[in-house]
């Protein structure tokens, strides 16, 4: 297993991390499974988003003895009530939950607390003006939740949550069709077939200005719905008309700027196994460039998704990071001087091209390469 470090937290956290979507299963059976299973793989971060009581208890139970082995990242405003999930912003309500959680989990404290589901800017605003933050930057002050996150389907609120300095961890969906969709409060939107019957052309700009602020700030971005909810992954199911891999699905989300982790969504020990399978896997099997690039109803002609197929440069050029570092650069008005330190650490630049054309010629997506040199070393130097 891999580990990356998430955000500014100091947390080094499994590049796969385990969801909680089947720990109900087999009566909440599946729980110890599961966590069993994550901590034989090397799995060591977890998302509780569910208020359960049954599975918070089990959770609880298989905890014992090996808390210090798992990063937990549960959900505040997350409640059970009157039989069924609950989303809330009542105070009481998010105390008594945070309170029963604690209780259930059989711990004093939560790696990182979520703020959850906030989709509209309306509810991010009213959490931030009112007890909600106030709660949860107390929880953090007396070391019941030692980092703060927010869950967000929505690019326009998660980037007010990121740019107010109050979120360290961002829970956002990723996925190849969810990224060309524009900002909205709906995220039933996101997979309204409706939505794709037209060509869509290239990532939606707020989200990739999304993962590359939360980049270049530092705050780490834990994803979920890699998959789709499993669409991705059925040709018949999915809006881009072809079907992807698991492995291509994690490596897409995971060469996104800023993700530490995903949330691998495992019904089962063998679903989990099929996730982790991806740190064996070869560079052949991650590849989506080429899928992405045939894929009927969506088309990312110009714009550079990370891939490296632009390689290998004549004059050893890592084209995908100076390119990466051009747009973290281009999105601000003024150049970050983490983004100018590194690049400048990189071992080859920009400036260095030698325009012969090579990786313009391999790369599926006709990104202008030997343009984007050009401009990386106008505006680093180098």
């Amino acid at each position: 297993m891999k580990y990356r470090e998430l955000g500014n937290t100091g947390l080094k956290i499994s590049e796969i991390g385990l969801g909680c979507e089947g720990f109900g299963n087999d009566n909440c059976g599946e729980t110890r499974r599961l966590m069993d299973a994550a901590q034989e793989y090397g799995v060591n971060y977890i998302d509780l988003y569910t208020p359960d009581p049954g599975i918070r208890a089990a959770v609880g139970e298989a905890l014992k003895g090996r808390r210090d082995q798992f990063y937990l990242q549960s959900h505040v405003c997350s409640v059970w009530k009157n039989g069924q999930y609950m989303r809330t912003r009542c105070i009481e309500e998010v105390k008594a939950g945070m309170n029963e959680m604690l209780e259930l989990f059989q711990t004093d404290y939560i790696d990182v607390g979520m703020i959850h589901y906030v989709d509209s800017m309306e509810d991010w605003e009213q959490i931030v003006g009112g007890p909600v933050l106030e709660y949860v930057l107390e929880l953090k002050k007396n070391g019941v939740v030692r980092h703060i996150g927010m869950s967000s389907h929505n690019p326009e609120v998660a980037l007010a949550a990121v740019k107010s300095g109050y979120i360290e961890v961002l829970m956002f969906s990723v996925n190849p069709c969810y990224d060309l969709q524009p900002a909205g409060e709906d995220v039933e939107e996101l997979w309204n077939g409706k939505n794709y019957e037209q060509p869509l052309i290239n990532m939606d700009s707020e989200r990739q200005e999304l993962y590359e602020t939360c980049q270049r700030l530092g705050v780490g971005i834990t994803v979920m719905k890699a998959f789709g909810g499993g669409d991705l992954l059925d040709e018949k199911l999915s809006p881009a008309g072809k079907a992807l891999t698991p492995v291509q699905c994690l490596h897409y989300a995971l060469t996104r700027p800023g993700v530490a982790s995903v949330m691998a969504g495992a019904h089962s020990v063998e679903q989990l196994k099929a996730s982790v399978a991806y740190e064996d896997a070869s560079e052949e099997e991650k590849d989506y460039a080429l899928a992405f690039a045939s894929f009927p109803n969506i088309s990312w002609k110009g714009h550079c998704m990370y891939c490296s197929h632009c390689a290998p440069c004549p004059k050893q050029i890592d084209v995908a990071s100076v390119t990466k570092f051009l747009n973290l650069a281009k999105a601000q008005k003024e150049m970050p001087e983490t983004v100018q330190n590194h690049y400048e650490l990189l071992a080859h630049h920009g400036g260095e091209c030698i325009s012969c054309g090579a990786c313009e010629s391999r790369c599926p997506f006709e990104v202008p390469v030997m343009e984007n040199m050009r401009q990386a070393k106008e505006l680093f130097g180098k």
